[in-house]
């Protein structure tokens, strides 16, 4: 390796020297000698001195394995990794075409990135004017990087990487970067923690799919009765839910254009009750007191009854119109209200518009987002386009109607974390924070989005508003210390570390519970994220996206100290804090890690059912005999064996007798073996019976066949002994076959037989019975 390095060094320093001769072109010489043609006019000129200094600085960060590629307009982290004795190994210069061609196919939803599109090569020459990064760059282009930071998580393929090397992305991470997955994910929190997302997280839906798209026209119009009783109660108080962040020339115009409706639209009461039996109905469902009510009872609106609803109900709340002797329901009305605030957390936000906001799937920066206030229009929006249809790729959020205001403008908070870990999972909140207005001010009387988005992306293209509170800094931007300094005279101050920041902790907590098992944990894997909130009139945060690669670029003075400062502390935490527990990791709080958990070995689908047999309870032993000649172990009953098999083919195989013939008591005659008759059995009273006694030598060996004498009865029942604790009854039609002389070891046998008669005894159960006595030698 140093061999190598020093030829570089020398070549580089030969060309160098050339490049100071004003040589256009390779020379003559080097192509006779075989060397590559190459360009020389971008060659630095290299000093000795510097190239033996960059040679040290290079050895030492091989050796400490300090290697890092950064892609993306990221100096601030060149820099920091620079000061800790890194050296960058450049990544290839992506192609301008494709880049472009790349962000296009982006914008059609799937990208989650929130970073700008900035040329960092311009960023790049600010931090190398004597060029020294750049030698080094080219000292070390052919090491392994340990470290890579990059703005798209698909430039890095994780699973090509080594254990040791570092990036800043996880590996789908999009299950909750983009707006269907968070939507999606957020739904099963009730199976991680006990929390309701409605606390924190607008009402989402999926429009693609089809059992959501009911849900979400069923949740349209039940908003849509209770705007209404809302709005029959701000108007017997003399309230008007958005006169509070309208301008007082609008709210005069709006009220002119009211005036004219309420003379010629009178709606009938009947609205009221309609909206009162909806919202019991839901209360009914919530608690549970619908579940004995018939499948066929028909519901409480038809689709035609729910049609005229509506446009009444657009009548009474978007033109004005009044209801009759709409006073009497007033106290009614309040008193559903309050039932339903106790079991609709998002019922103060919701307003009397009825204002949904739809989003395209996966796009980020405010890209194809509009708000609609009417079920028509919102349907026909996401129908005229099939293929984010076919992808559910569309989805509608209820829109937050009363957030807080700062000088009657909107405004949202970027609030960073970083995941260092998902098993266990690890997640570090930033105590930092800045604002972003909008430049118009706010007003639902118009759904221009540059009046409910917020974005930088969007608002930097526009003019502030000459009606704007000057209140409102002309960059759009705030920090959080100068939004604490507002809360503070409001008289609000505490509330932002009771209220605003533990909101934002737990709601960021929540979703990272969710998409846990749905993510790929790598060892020496971290990412930073931004979460975009809104704070109720209450200051309640509520959750309204997560974006990865937040974008970093210094676009304001806000964004400039706090951006930098985030990178910063972001490189403390992964590379600092992971070797010393005691570093400094700057703004960076550690919020929550989990217990590890014991990921179990995968062996496969392997269903086995174990269990023992249920075995029979054996029959109490029978009274033992008076004069026993020794004492010995009962041998088990015997059962009932399938014929031996005898080694020459038998022509016929004979049946079992009859059950009852095996109820006859055998007599075992043991005088001879010495043997104990079993104490089990009584004796048995000698029957008169002819009978013929054979003497037979067995082998000792297992008896296969039970040979009979030529002159024995071939239907016979007989005992062996294998072994001298089994004892076996076993049945055949037995060959009559000349005796053999068996050399070795034997076991004599006595056979007594029956003689045949030519008529069966009364008294002789077994006809042809055989009597075996074993004996030892």
């Amino acid at each position: 390796m140093e061999a190598t390095r020093s030829r570089q060094s020398v070549q580089l320093g030969q060309e160098g020297d050339r490049a100071t001769d004003g040589c256009p072109t390779p020379c003559p010489d080097s192509a006779t000698e075989g060397k590559v043609h190459r360009s020389i006019l971008n060659l630095p000129v290299v000093n000795p001195e510097r190239l033996k200094t960059a040679k040290a600085l290079v050895d030492k960060a091989v050796k400490m394995h300090k290697i890092f590629s950064v892609q993306g307009p990221y100096p601030v982290v060149r820099a920091a990794l620079r000061a800790r004795g890194w050296v960058e190994r450049r990544m290839p210069r992506p192609n301008q075409r494709v880049n472009r061609r790349r962000g296009d196919e982006y914008g059609e939803g799937t990208d989650t990135n929130d970073a700008e599109d900035n040329n960092p090569d311009d960023v790049e020459k600010e931090y190398d004017p004597d060029g020294m990064c750049d030698l080094m760059s080219r000292l070390v282009r052919n090491e392994m990087a340990y470290f890579y930071w990059t703005n798209r998580r698909e430039t890095i393929d994780t699973h090509t990487l080594q254990k040791e090397q570092i990036t800043n992305h996880f590996a789908k991470s999009d299950s909750f970067t983009t707006k269907v997955g968070l939507c999606v994910n957020l739904r099963n929190l009730r199976w991680f923690d006990s929390a309701d997302p409605d606390t924190f997280f607008p009402r989402c839906y999926r429009l693609g799919a089809e059992d959501e798209k009911h849900a979400f026209i069923e949740d349209y119009r039940r908003t849509a009765c209770t705007s209404l009783l809302q709005c029959i109660v701000e108007r017997k108080q003399g309230v008007q839910g958005e006169e509070q962040s309208r301008g007082k020339g609008q709210s005069d115009q709006s009220q002119r254009k009211r005036c004219k409706r309420r003379a010629t639209a009178l709606v009938p009461s009947k609205i009221i009750d309609s909206a009162l039996k909806v919202c019991q109905e839901f209360l009914d469902s919530l608690e549970h007191n619908d579940i004995d009510i018939s499948l066929k009872t028909p519901p409480t609106l038809t689709k035609e009854q729910w049609a005229e609803f509506i446009n009444n109900y657009y009548l009474v709340v978007h033109d004005g119109a009044e209801i009759e002797d709409s006073v009497r329901f007033v106290d009614r009305c309040q008193a559903m209200l309050q039932r339903l605030r106790e079991v609709s957390p998002q019922l103060d936000t919701d307003g009397i518009h009825n204002i949904w906001i739809i989003k395209p799937g996966a796009k980020s920066r405010g890209r194809g987002i509009m708000c609609a206030k009417r079920l028509g229009e919102i349907l026909r929006l996401v129908d005229s386009d099939p293929a984010l249809i076919k992808d559910s790729k569309w989805v509608v959020q209820k829109y937050l109607e009363r957030p807080l205001l700062i000088y009657g403008t909107k405004f949202d908070v970027r609030q960073w974390f970083l995941v260092t870990s998902w098993n266990p999972l690890t997640v570090w909140f930033y105590m930092k924070c800045y604002l972003r207005f909008s430049t118009q001010p706010f007003s639902l009387d118009t759904l221009d989005s540059s009046v409910h988005l917020c974005n930088n992306s969007i608002q930097k293209h526009l003019q502030p508003s000459q009606l704007r509170h000057r209140g409102v800094p002309a960059d759009n931007m705030w920090s959080c210390d100068q939004f604490r300094a507002f809360l503070s005279s409001q008289g609000r101050a505490a509330q932002w570390g009771t209220v605003v920041v533990p909101g934002m902790k737990m709601a960021v907590i929540h979703a990272m519970q969710t998409a846990q098992d749905l993510m790929e944990s790598r060892k020496n894997t971290f990412e930073l994220y931004g979460a975009d909130f809104m704070l109720g009139r209450d200051l309640r945060p509520w959750l309204i996206e997560i974006n990865a690669s937040p974008t970093m670029a210094p676009s304001t003075v806000v964004t400039a100290h706090l951006c930098t400062a985030v990178q910063e502390d972001t490189l403390r935490v992964v590379l600092d804090w992971r070797v010393d527990r005691t570093a400094n990791t700057g703004g960076f709080q550690l919020i929550y890690k989990q217990a590890a958990v014991e990921v179990p070995q995968y062996v496969g689908v392997n269903l086995l059912v174990e269990g023992s047999q249920i075995k029979r309870p054996r029959p109490p032993p029978p009274p033992r005999l008076s004069n026993p000649p020794e004492a010995r172990p009962v041998p088990p009953a015997p059962r009932r064996c399938a014929p031996i098999k005898d080694k020459e083919p038998l022509a016929e195989k004979t049946k079992p007798p009859p059950a009852k013939t095996f109820k006859t008591v055998r007599q075992l005659n043991y005088a001879n073996s010495g043997i104990q008759l079993p104490a089990s059995l009584p004796p048995e009273q000698p029957m008169p019976l002819p009978t013929e006694t054979f003497r037979l030598h067995l082998p000792m060996g297992v008896i296969n066949s039970f040979q009979m004498p030529s002159n024995a009865q071939s239907h016979s029942m007989f005992f062996w002994r294998r072994r001298p604790q089994v004892l076996k009854l076993c049945s055949e039609k037995v060959q009559p076959r000349a005796p053999e002389r068996h050399q070795g070891p034997s076991l004599p046998l006595v056979v007594t037989a029956l003689k045949p008669s030519s008529s069966p005894t009364p008294t002789t159960l077994l006809e042809g019975g055989v009597h075996v006595w074993l004996s030892r030698s």
